[in-house]
Parts: structure tokens; sequence; C-alpha cells
């Protein structure tokens, strides 16, 4: 098992494994190889290994092209304020949960995200982008947390719930 960097007592941040390999939460690897961070993230008694989504790069790219998320995998998005936060399922191939969270953890929305149609041969950039669903968040948050689709229903995640991870340190983190 990586390393950890224990930033509270029940979250650890994890550095990032390199090409080399390492163990996962779950027995099947990620996707794709990735130079993200992960934090440790307690989403109804459960713990996930979510990648971090510090930065505006790490947020747009979010879970694209990914052809499978590991059933306690996925990624946490993470803004430096609380606001209406807006998401895309911009080159996801498999259906994606995602659980809008406040400055404290608090689940205020939860979206179920379909797979959409990949950009046709001669569509532009911007006709695609135009044609994508937004999944809005309808009011201010600060977290997302994105798993594989039917997983936060499966767990029994609602809004009022509390998502259990380091929000201030993190926070402070996100650019």
């Amino acid at each position: 098992m990586p390393s950890r960097a224990v930033v509270s007592p029940r979250i650890a941040l994890v550095a990032a494994v390199a090409a080399a390999g390492a163990a996962c939460v779950d027995p099947d690897p990620p996707a794709r190889p990735t130079a993200l961070e992960t934090a440790w993230v307690e989403i109804a008694d459960q713990l996930f290994e979510l990648e971090l989504a510090l930065d505006g790069a790490s947020r747009f790219r979010g879970l694209s092209d990914r052809p499978r998320i590991p059933g306690n995998g996925g990624m946490l998005f993470v803004y430096p304020r609380p606001r209406p936060l807006d998401l895309v399922m911009r080159r996801c191939p498999v259906p994606i949960d995602a659980a809008f969270a406040d400055e404290e953890g608090r689940v205020v929305a939860i979206r179920v995200m379909e797979v959409e149609p990949p950009r046709a041969p001669g569509e532009s950039v911007a006709a695609y982008e135009a044609r994508l669903p937004i999944y809005a968040s309808g009011v201010p948050a600060q977290f997302v947390v994105e798993t594989a689709g039917g997983r936060l229903g499966e767990l029994g995640l609602a809004v009022g719930d509390s998502l259990v991870f380091d929000t201030e340190a993190l926070s402070r983190r996100a650019r």
C-alpha cells in the first residue's frame, strides 16, 4: 500500500503513483495512469480513494476519456471558495454520479450524469460543447465528488449527508 501523509485523523492524502504502479483501494487499477494526488473520502461509511482536481486544468479534464471508474474510486473537485457550480460530461464514455458539497462537506445536490454521444466527425468543438447538458449544483458548493454511475445511489447518499475529508486543508490548496 502506498505511503500516506495524514492530514486529519480520518483522512490521508496520498502521493500519486508514477508509471511503476502501486496498490489501490479497489483491486482494479484506475482506467488510465494518472499523476494526480489522491485523497481518502468517507462516503456513507465507505472509504473512497479519489483523485484530486485542485486547479482549472485538472477540473476541466475531470474523468474524461476513462473507460471505467473503480468501485471506490473517482475524483474530488476542489474549488477555492463556494459558488454555484456546473459540470458537463465531456468525452466521458461511462455514466458518472456527482455529489456537490458545501465548504463543510455537506451534500447540497446529487446529479446522475449520462453518457453523451462523442464529438462527431466534422462537428466543431464549439458545437460539441454547446450540446452537452449542464449539471448544476443549483446552490453554492465548494466540492464535487464524482464516482462511477449508480454508485452514490447504491450507497443511499442523500442531500444533507456529510462527506468526511479534510475540507480546510484541501480548500487552502485549491487554485
